[in-house]
């Protein structure tokens, strides 16, 4: 809309103090005949804007001509500097909004607040996502969001974990943000239930309205959700020997692993033994091999021997010359 640039074309030169058109134009998406038509606009408002031409000219405010925003300490406008999630407002329509908020902010900073702002946001950045996180797609996100703001019902056609796909209509309670992972919280027959964005196969928005629960409280539900997820977790506990130096890694090497106790080395070497618990027997394995002749696998049994079976395979593999 054309009140929204005029005021981001103001708030953007009060922060840069002298812009040529160009820039304007680049920076808002626009033609510079555009922008030069909303300085004409500016000017008949009584927007004391100059125009400067040469090799370093270009659109200013009149010295002084700032508004200033009060009530906010340096740490309040540092934290709402930083706590940017870009992905998440992507999936959400509003990075354009984000960055002309933040545009806003910055111009209405008296300068000192301004300066130490900029300092700050040069030092610190914060990414939310992890390394091996591949974004997801939701393009039902939005109608997603528009259900809830409206507390409409849902008609969604759903595919479970285990592949299998089902139809559902809910009432949705509000959206989480795991990482770049979207959920959506919902009501169905009167049960909570957490259903992964990116999974969802259609959505319809009803004309149906449905009464939020009053006593519902997302962050709450979430909080508890996510304690009984990794209470119910599958747990096969398992002991090993390992050597001290790659104890330290083992700590971080996979997230369903978890060391639960080191007991002190042996009198016949410094080896530690670890109590340690995992997800499944396959799962298991699969990480005491990534630790090769480094870690022991103690007990049970049945993981030992899978373990040995499984490098007696890979002995076996690479005993053969490569057929190519």
């Amino acid at each position: 809309m054309r009140a929204d640039r005029l005021l981001s074309i103001l708030l953007l030169l009060q922060t840069n103090h002298r812009l040529t058109a160009r820039h304007l134009a680049q920076r808002l998406e626009v033609s510079q005949r555009t922008i030069h038509r909303d300085m004409e606009a500016l000017g008949i408002a009584g927007v004391p804007i100059t125009a400067e031409r040469g090799t370093h000219g270009g659109w200013s405010l009149l010295e002084g001509y700032r508004t200033n925003l009060t009530g906010l300490s340096e740490p309040e406008i540092q934290a709402l500097l930083l706590a940017r999630p870009s992905r998440l407002l992507a999936d959400l329509g509003l990075r354009q909004a984000a960055d002309a908020a933040l545009i806003k902010l910055l111009a209405a900073l008296p300068a000192i607040s301004r300066s130490n702002a900029e300092y700050a946001r040069q030092r610190l950045h914060i990414d939310g996502a992890g390394w091996h996180e591949a974004p997801e797609a939701v393009p039902y996100l939005l109608p997603i969001q528009e259900a809830i703001w409206q507390e409409r019902k849902l008609q969604l056609t759903y595919q479970r974990g285990d592949g299998a796909t089902v139809e559902r209509l809910a009432d949705p309670l509000g959206l989480v943000a795991k990482g770049s992972v979207w959920y959506l919280i919902a009501a169905v027959e009167g049960e909570l239930r957490s259903y992964r964005v990116s999974r969802v196969q259609s959505v319809q928005v009803t004309e149906q309205s449905f009464v939020r629960p009053p006593t519902f409280d997302l962050a709450a539900y979430w909080a508890q959700s996510t304690a009984d997820f990794k209470a119910n977790l599958p747990r096969y506990p398992a002991t090993l020997r390992a050597d001290p130096a790659i104890v330290p890694s083992m700590r971080h090497a996979d997230r369903y692993a978890r060391i639960e106790h080191i007991s002190p080395p042996a009198d016949t070497d410094d080896w530690l033994t670890l109590s340690m618990r995992f997800e499944e027997e396959h799962t298991a394995c699969e990480y005491v091999l990534r630790f090769g002749p480094q870690v022991e696998v103690i007990e049970p049994p049945a993981l030992r021997q899978r373990v040995i079976h499984a490098a007696e395979g890979i002995i076996a593999r690479y005993a053969h010359p490569n057929p190519s």
